[in-house]
């Protein structure tokens, strides 16, 4: 399978196995391409040409393609309603698009629907039939596994914890919303409030985890348990709602580590209801950047209806 994994600062693409396993990838940087829709698609059908090419296969070879992108996503009709933190893709019919140009099946939906799907059938949430996946990035987005399906919604939009609003008023979101979870977690929040609690305009989010997890600076430990409880409060309402047996967490925040989930967790023991609170395990996810890629893979399986 071709597996593309389009994400606000950095796209994947690859070759997966039915297995899981991805043996080829290659990167762009998709702030390079972001001018136009039409530039970044080119350069997406570009890059599935000549991962092709070097491997030397063809377009028959090919089963299909999934592709995960960072919004709310039509799985049926293949459209994009519109990507938060990427311009001019508003009503994107990206499914025909794309294979008008390439000539093989193609499968989209929302990329944290297919890291949800990865993690469900391979990673941290292997066993589990109830799975709330989350991601702590530029964005903040959530998935759905119940009764060991991906639950994608009415309208195909399930999931969005990112844009759960935390208070009556706060910072307008991408989305359109007013103090969503993600204009308080999502990268661009915690560095703003990095770079004032360190007076530092060019601390990063690595430095940051550093400080608290190697130098046990309690400024960096405060801002990752302050954001930890801030998901803690998000995820509350989320356990007490759906009832999930896992909860696994994954994004480059999440590589901030302990502090950050040891905040979540006394959050979620603290507010959750106690029988909810009772199953729930909350896990870092175990596929790191690979995960996107097999979802996509599975996607594609789902949407083929492909057996082992």
């Amino acid at each position: 399978m071709l597996a593309i994994d389009l994400g606000g600062t950095k796209t994947k693409v690859g070759l997966v196995y039915f297995s899981g396993k991805v043996f080829y990838r290659t990167y762009l940087s998709t702030r390079f391409y972001v001018r136009s829709r039409e530039t970044l698609i080119s350069a997406l059908v570009e890059a599935c040409r000549e991962i092709l090419k070097v491997n030397n296969l063809s377009s028959r070879q090919i089963a299909g393609i999934g592709i995960g992108l960072p919004g709310p996503i039509n799985f049926a009709k293949g459209m994009v309603n519109f990507l938060p933190n990427i311009p001019h893709w508003k009503n994107t019919p990206l499914k025909s698009i794309f294979e008008k140009r390439i000539r093989i099946p193609v499968f989209i939906d929302n990329d944290v629907n297919l890291i949800t799907l990865a993690e469900g059938r391979f990673g941290a949430g292997k066993g589990a039939k109830n799975i709330l996946c989350m991601t702590l990035g530029t964005g903040v987005g959530g998935g759905l596994i119940i009764d060991g399906k991906l639950y994608r919604g009415a309208s195909f939009s399930a999931g969005e914890i990112g844009h759960m609003p935390l208070n009556e008023s706060g910072p307008r979101c991408n989305c359109g919303g007013i103090a969503c979870l993600e204009s308080y977690v999502g990268n661009n929040a915690i560095l703003r409030l990095a770079k004032g609690v360190f007076k530092n305009p060019d601390i990063t989010l690595e430095q940051l985890s550093r400080l608290a997890l190697n130098n046990k600076n309690p400024k960096a430990i405060k801002i990752w348990q302050d954001v930890g409880t801030k998901i803690g409060l998000a995820l509350t309402g989320v356990v007490n709602v759906f009832n999930p047996e896992r909860i696994v967490i994954g994004g480059g925040v999440a590589n901030a580590g302990r502090y950050l989930f040891e905040a979540i967790r006394k959050t979620v023991a603290k507010r959750a209801m106690p029988t909810q609170r009772a199953i729930v395990k909350i896990s870092p996810a175990k596929l790191a950047n690979d995960a996107g890629l097999i979802g996509a893979m599975l996607l594609v399986k789902e949407g083929l209806r492909l057996k082992d």
